[in-house]
């Protein structure tokens, strides 16, 4: 999809044009169309017709909408995407929450004063990854943190996750911006993953050159981040680039990962081809070529650890999600039984 913002039509009213989601809150949805920031809802069809919450529109979503008035809109379909990224709905067992849409790259922040956790940065990069998306590691926070801890960070990136680009910045001195400004590239879109108080809104005030997100700092009573962003936005950057914001995420679940987790532990799957059964699980048989890696040394063990657990949550979501299918099915014979009789459930 082209991310040039202009209309399919000569822009008058009555007549459908193309527009994508800046925002949504509950049932409304903010479009930007040329220059002009317009509220919507979506159709009744549309809504009725979503066989989930993946079939409506999300941010960075384009769409096509038929403006009613100076700054209203309705909705009426959303346009294929290059890509969506989601994770496991939490709570909510063989279901996905969409994060954003037409993603090109992923910003995966951690802070390096104490939220710096490799198993998580797998997860994040899995979601990149299975949505199409080039990720890029970015470590917040660097003048809390001194230069030995700033090296274990590195040597630990490198050590996991060698081919991901990594950037240190400090939101404070503006130290690594430069760096981070040349993965901005006009007309592409990014997205910002990662807990609360790492400093995506600080990091998103910096790119902007503007207060655009409040900021809040780490609570002094649980030592967690505090939940500044409270919905997803997608903001137009001077230099070109749009940039999506999320609020941050406390539970990273896999679902359907695509070829998400092989491209993250591709390592894994090389040595898979080695193991003597090719059902392998990689856990008790004999014969297996990834245990004898970790074995050796070959195969950092808590990178393998990370693996078993997020391959164990995606057969998870996918047996969920078949047995949810299955339900549906036999829901919807029925209502198609009921609907064949009259209202005593007589032919």
């Amino acid at each position: 999809m082209n991310t040039t913002l202009s209309s399919t039509t000569s822009g008058d009213a009555g007549a459908f044009q193309t527009g994508r989601i800046l925002a949504e809150h509950r049932d409304r949805y903010w479009v930007l169309l040329n220059e002009t920031e317009l509220e919507a809802e979506i159709t009744g069809n549309l809504r009725y017709t979503a066989a989930s919450r993946i079939d409506l529109p999300v941010v960075g979503d384009w769409v096509t909408l038929m403006v009613h008035d100076a700054d209203f809109a309705i909705i009426h379909a959303v346009l294929p995407r290059r890509g969506l990224l989601k994770r496991q709905s939490p709570g909510k067992p063989g279901e996905f929450q969409p994060i954003a849409a037409n993603v090109d790259l992923a910003f995966l922040v951690q802070a390096a004063d104490r939220d710096f956790n490799l198993n998580r940065l797998e997860r994040y990069l899995t979601l990149t990854y299975s949505a199409g998306a080039r990720p890029v590691v970015v470590i917040t926070k660097t003048d809390l943190a001194g230069e030995e801890a700033l090296q274990e960070i590195r040597a630990a990136v490198f050590h996991r996750i060698p081919d991901v680009p990594l950037v240190l910045i400090s939101n404070q001195t503006g130290e690594g911006f430069g760096e981070l400004n040349r993965h901005l590239i006009p007309g592409q879109t990014v997205c910002l993953l990662g807990s609360s108080g790492v400093g995506k809104s600080s990091l998103v005030n910096r790119l902007t050159g503007e207060p655009t997100m409040e900021t809040s700092g780490i609570s002094q009573i649980t030592g967690k981040g505090r939940h500044t962003t409270t919905r997803r936005e997608l903001i137009r950057l001077a230099g070109g680039a749009f940039l999506i914001d999320n609020p941050g995420m406390r539970e990273v679940g896999i679902g359907d990962a695509g070829d998400g987790l092989e491209l993250v532990f591709s390592l894994i799957e090389r040595l898979a081809a080695g193991c003597r059964f090719a059902d392998c699980s990689h856990q008790h048989e004999t014969g297996c070529a990834v245990r004898a890696a970790v074995a050796s040394g070959e195969l950092d063990e808590k990178s393998y650890g990370n693996f078993l657990k997020m391959e164990k949550e995606r057969r998870f979501f996918e047996s969920s999600a078949l047995d949810r299918k299955r339900k549906e099915k036999i829901l919807g014979r029925l209502v198609k039984d009921f609907n064949k009789n009259d209202y005593k459930g007589r032919r």
